[in-house]
């Protein structure tokens, strides 16, 4: 009896990657999963041989090998690199006067890259929201800081402008399996936007890709109301994705 280990090799592969979820948004080049291939020294195996299998496999990589993130929400690359922004959802609302429904209220995100000023990126409501547009796009420099930020438009007014730099936890930064902070709602809260629900699991972890950086901001309320309901940290959601080509 013959059997061709080539085919059977083949098979084993495709049958793994059926198991493998796929992302939700492109990730770049970098493999979320181990990725690799399988020779022998035979094309062709009769029974009773031993032919020698090589495997050669490319594990993930992880963001934090890339970039060092600095509490609350500074991300350093620590090599050249480019860096690809989108925006996951903006969820800063108004009740409609006497009326018990809400409405999407327009929003700004910015982004500071080293030693410039903070710039719009996106300015819109949750229904201008296409979380596979990329907003923002540039190659980053070893060492050379990126910043976020945030605020609201309302009544022909600006509510306060949060951003990394403001010494305060309403913009924050956390990456694949991290647990969020508190404020944010549970996987199954009724508070939890429909737009952030595919970026965490079950057991409420941070469900991105490996080279992602995922960034919250609460831009309705100040520290000091971190116990109030409304501080939920879903304001504006950006995801942020590194990648070496």
């Amino acid at each position: 009896m013959k059997t061709s280990l080539r085919a059977a090799a083949t098979a084993f592969l495709i049958a793994s990657a059926t198991l493998v979820p796929t992302q939700l948004v492109a990730q770049g080049t970098i493999p979320a999963v181990p990725v690799g291939t399988l020779s022998t020294s035979a094309s062709v195996v009769r029974a009773g041989t031993k032919p020698t299998l090589t495997w050669n496999i490319t594990y993930p990589s992880v963001v934090k090998d890339y970039v060092t993130i600095t509490p609350p929400s500074t991300v350093t690359p620590k090599q050249t690199m480019y860096v690809d922004v989108r925006v996951l959802g903006a969820g800063v609302t108004a009740a409609q006067s006497g009326s018990t429904s809400f409405t999407y209220v327009p929003t700004e995100a910015q982004l500071k890259y080293d030693n410039s000023s903070y710039g719009r990126i996106f300015y819109g409501t949750n229904n201008d929201v296409s979380p596979n547009k990329i907003v923002y796009t540039r190659q980053v420099i070893a060492g050379k800081t990126l910043k976020f930020g945030g605020r609201y438009y309302y009544n022909n007014a600006w509510g306060t402008n949060y951003t990394s730099d403001s010494g305060t936890q309403n913009v924050r930064t956390l990456v694949n399996g991290d647990t969020p902070p508190s404020n944010l709602p549970g996987y199954n809260a009724p508070s939890l936007e429909k737009f952030l629900k595919p970026y965490l699991d079950a057991s409420g972890k941070v469900r991105i890709g490996p080279m992602d950086v995922i960034v919250y901001m609460e831009l309705t309320h100040s520290d000091s109301q971190q116990s109030n309901s409304g501080y939920d940290l879903q304001d504006m959601v950006l995801l942020v994705t590194f990648r070496t080509n």
